[in-house]
């Protein structure tokens, strides 16, 4: 079969054998795809600098379908996003973007969702200061939403009643939504109305003022892990609230 070009997000990658390495790349036509890039890590190697995680290009892959592990013949990387990873809480939130792709996105071929999970990389790189932990939050419920996973937020996840803009409600996990005062019960957290607000922002793109995040991050996890991760939290969040902690002042 001849070479393939795709599009492709590198996701993660990690050393295999001596000279190897392999990648998790998103691409828009066969969603998530593990690939081998043999010789990678020797000195001369035509991928040198090129492989790093969420860097975005085209990849020239030698496509076999139903094969567990593709052959990357070469990258033409067009943004490497190196600024990522020089502030640590963009790269834990990058990091958890990436992992929700591996664990959703693996069979869904979607222009979408590329498309998606490159705006948010985009504008976390770009994000600075007080700022970051916003965009990546905004980010991952974007896509979230472009996954099929969007919460209710809007009306009661029980009864269907409408939300008034200044209620409060409860954000039931395991319901997918609120849930108003009138349906006692569920498990989730209190909502107030500027919180609510936010979240409704995120999930359609618009990055709000946030200026306490530990809680946003804190329900999103729960959310996806009740309503999409079968109860599994994302292995990216404590390392992203860890770091969180020490950030330099903006």
């Amino acid at each position: 079969m001849p070479a393939a070009s795709v599009p492709a997000l590198i996701l993660r990658g990690f050393a295999y054998g001596d000279t190897s390495r392999i990648l998790r790349l998103l691409t828009p036509d066969h969603g998530v795809v593990g690939a081998i890039a043999r010789g990678a890590r020797r000195p001369r190697s035509r991928f040198a600098a090129l492989l790093d995680p969420f860097g975005e290009g085209v990849a020239v892959l030698d496509y076999r379908e139903g094969r567990e592990l593709q052959t990357l013949v070469a990258f033409d990387l067009s943004r490497a996003r190196r600024g990522i990873a020089r502030d640590m809480r963009r790269y834990g939130a990058a990091s958890l973007l990436a992992e929700l792709l591996m664990r959703t996105a693996t069979a869904s071929a979607s222009a979408e969702i590329h498309a998606c999970a490159t705006e948010g990389l985009d504008a976390l790189e770009g994000a600075t200061g007080e700022a970051i932990e916003p965009a990546g939050l905004t980010a991952a419920w974007r896509l979230v939403e472009r996954l099929g996973f969007a919460p209710e937020l809007g009306t009661c996840a029980v009864c269907g009643r409408d939300l008034a803009g200044a209620d409060e409600a409860l954000f039931d996990y395991a319901a997918g939504g609120v849930r108003c005062d009138g349906c006692p019960g569920g498990e989730g957290a209190r909502l107030p109305p500027h919180a609510r607000a936010a979240i409704v922002a995120m999930v359609d793109g618009v990055r709000p003022a946030i200026e306490r995040t530990y809680g946003h991050w804190v329900v999103l996890e729960r959310f996806l892990a009740f309503h999409v991760l079968d109860g599994k939290p994302l292995k990216s969040l404590p390392f992203l609230l860890d770091v969180r902690r020490v950030a330099p002042a903006p």
